[in-house]
């Protein structure tokens, strides 16, 4: 069987083995390490993680109790799937969250904060350039929360990192099409606009970058995609 193999994450100084290794996973299944339907084991993720089983199990019931992971009646674990309904819920979800919270941040971002929002979109481009998906996906998502997390009275963080996590699982065949998204930079419109500290121009542009890039599947091309992850 070939070893399971996740994405890298830092670890801060003084985080514990549990909170590493929910922290590990969580991001995995966010960038779509795992298909939905896929199933996992304590064992095959202690060897990812060169942990040893009781802090994985650990993190596997904190993620089953947020619905990152299922468990079925016989013990196995597996990513949950998805419907093309749900998939469409989600993407307008996420539309409306970020907007908002992209809309509430421009008043507090200093130039100093966009030029690093810059910094990581060039990241974005080098990883897709480079054929590494997984990282270009989280530095997708690191763009969105640096702009979010600005505003310091902000609360719709955890609930726009729910959607992600609840989209994640379809998000690594996602990115097998992403010559076909984006083919209006979304991202650089938003950048612009924090420039000009218009919030309208903004959520626009955030909303736009959604709904044109995983969102931008019509119903036949979502479900073709939901079949592959199946």
């Amino acid at each position: 069987m070939k070893a399971l193999v996740l994405p890298a994450l830092e670890r801060p100084e003084g985080m514990t083995t549990h909170d590493y290794a929910f922290a590990r996973l969580r991001q995995a299944i966010m960038v779509g390490a795992f298909r939905p339907g896929t199933s996992v084991t304590i064992r095959g993720l202690a060897e990812a993680l060169e942990s040893s089983p009781t802090p994985v199990r650990e993190a596997l019931r904190q993620l089953t109790s947020i619905g990152a992971l299922h468990f079925l009646e016989n013990r196995r674990i597996v990513v949950p799937r998805i419907t093309p309904a749900r998939f469409e819920e989600l993407i307008s979800l996420r539309i409306v969250l970020e907007s908002h919270a992209a809309r509430r941040a421009v008043a507090h971002l200093s130039e100093r904060q966009i030029d690093r929002i810059v910094a990581i979109d060039e990241a974005i481009e080098a990883a897709i350039l480079a054929g590494q998906k997984a990282a270009a996906l989280i530095a997708n998502q690191d763009f969105h929360r640096q702009i979010y997390m600005a505003n310091p009275d902000q609360i719709a963080m955890p609930l726009i990192e729910s959607v992600w996590l609840q989209l994640g699982p379809i998000l690594g065949i996602a990115m097998e099409h992403v010559a076909e998204l984006y083919v209006v930079d979304r991202h650089r419109e938003a950048i612009e606009a924090l420039r000009r500290r218009d919030e309208d121009a903004v959520a626009d542009a955030i909303g736009a970058d959604i709904r044109e890039g995983i969102g931008g599947f019509d119903q036949q091309a979502i479900a073709k995609l939901l079949s592959l992850a199946g």
